[in-house]
């Protein structure tokens, strides 16, 4: 392996965010599950000197939010995580126990580092050895700074370990490799075909990685960088080399920071979970919109409620639709807002809610528009000030010309598509008309 220029350099769209399964979006949770323990170590000590800022990037906040949190939200949502352990500078312990208060982390725990890469890496394998809770079987190691981490790789990742004793990411090579004299003339260059970049995450049994940096020497300590040769030069374990996604880019130069952004808000616009009631007609509308969303790249998912199995979707679904029909009643909205406050989501960015009205009758009066309109105002005020949810409605009239009706549909889906695409607030407790 070789540590180089692998494709992407630039960042490459990991689908649904925070997290996603390889091939699925972040709304279709992967069927994973393990019967052994496996914790994360995180080492986020870095000064982050090539973004050119103050700030170390892994503490960079954009869309209102440090960077390290999404990482560590992206391994939080992997039911067979049980711990993460951020390994942190210092002087960046308050300021990394903030952050998992006001974010709400759960699963994580912080240490001090250490003074090199290695050293704060082997202060939290230390660390996962001690205290109540079981000791891994695995350990998956990644940077603070690779936020688009994927449940289906980090399976393969853990299960290769699990069989190999080490396991790790690579991607292809796109810069060709030289070698420099010191006089700074070229000396030689690798083929680059017989080379691959080593990337994040790495995973290893405990015991491997344990023996690896107690064998190691001061040496490794201070100049080494990669464990999976810690692995095979003390402990003799040759690691299982699995070729990652491009979206295990890594946050490094100040123009990083601002692709990730871009591609959080663009993946939050990306799916919606559509909610029925149960009513055959709210269902008929739902299963037209899915079809029409389709062909304008987005995804929605229909469920009659949120119940059961379905409470999954209010911790990770960013947009909802209720679908109603007449009588009108914004109850079911109303429902759904309490469903979302009592998940306790750290509300980072805004979620949205739209109402789509159904209305069946011939024409719907003046003053009866007008009672609508100021009732979604209403709540909407009250759900964006308290909750940081921005609360649309859209009214949609039933026609019995099949072409009209699909033309309309069309018009909910697009208008739907927008109000998620560009969250805006001059919208918010509005009832469009379709």
């Amino acid at each position: 392996m070789q540590s180089g220029s692998c494709e992407p350099r630039g960042p490459a769209h990991p689908g649904i965010f925070p997290t996603g399964e390889a091939g699925k979006s972040d709304h279709q949770p992967a069927d994973h599950s393990m019967d052994f323990p496996v914790s994360v170590v995180l080492p986020a000590g870095g000064t982050g000197e090539r973004t050119g800022l103050q700030t170390p990037k892994q503490f960079c906040s954009f869309l209102g939010r440090p960077l390290i949190s999404y990482t560590i939200q992206a391994f939080e949502r992997v039911s067979w995580i049980q711990s993460i352990m951020v390994v942190v500078a210092k002087e960046s312990m308050d300021l990394m126990t903030d952050i998992i208060q006001r974010f709400q982390h759960r699963k994580v725990r912080v240490v001090p580092g250490g003074s090199t890469r290695h050293r704060s890496i082997c202060n939290g394998v230390l660390a996962l050895g001690e205290g109540d809770e079981e000791r891994p079987k695995v350990v998956i190691i990644h940077d603070a700074v690779r936020p688009f981490v994927e449940e289906d790789f980090l399976y393969k990742i853990t299960m290769a370990a699990k069989e190999q004793g080490a396991a790790g990411a690579i991607r292809p090579l796109v810069s060709t490799v030289i070698a420099t004299t010191s006089e700074g003339y070229l000396d030689h260059s690798l083929e680059r075909a017989k080379y691959r970049a080593s990337e994040m995450p790495q995973g290893f049994t405990y015991d491997v990685i344990y023996q690896a940096y107690q064998r190691c020497s001061e040496s490794d300590f201070e100049f080494g960088t990669e464990c999976l040769h810690l692995a095979l030069q003390y402990c003799g374990t040759n690691a299982k080399l699995i070729q990652g996604p491009p979206t295990l880019w890594k946050v490094t130069y100040k123009r990083d920071l601002a692709a990730a952004e871009s591609i959080i808000k663009e993946s939050l616009s990306q799916s919606a979970c559509v909610i029925t009631g149960g009513s055959a007609q709210a269902v008929t509308l739902a299963e037209a919109l899915q079809k029409a969303a389709g062909a304008l790249d987005m995804e929605l998912d229909v469920i009659p409620d949120l119940m059961g199995e379905n409470v999954r979707y209010l911790l990770k679904e960013w947009n909802f639709i209720q679908v109603s029909v007449n009588p009108s009643s914004l109850s079911e909205v109303e429902a759904i807002l309490t469903d979302l406050e009592a998940a306790n989501r750290a509300l980072l960015h805004p979620l949205v809610v739209i109402w789509v009205h159904l209305s069946i009758s011939d024409e719907l009066s003046v003053s009866g528009r007008a009672v609508e309109q100021a009732a979604i105002m209403d709540l909407a005020s009250k759900a964006a000030k308290l909750h940081n949810i921005l609360l649309y409605g859209i009214q949609l009239h039933q026609s019995k010309d099949s072409e009209c009706w699909e033309r309309s549909v069309l018009r909910v889906a697009e208008i739907t598509s927008a109000l998620i695409r560009d969250r805006s607030p001059a919208l918010v407790g509005q009832l469009l008309q379709a």
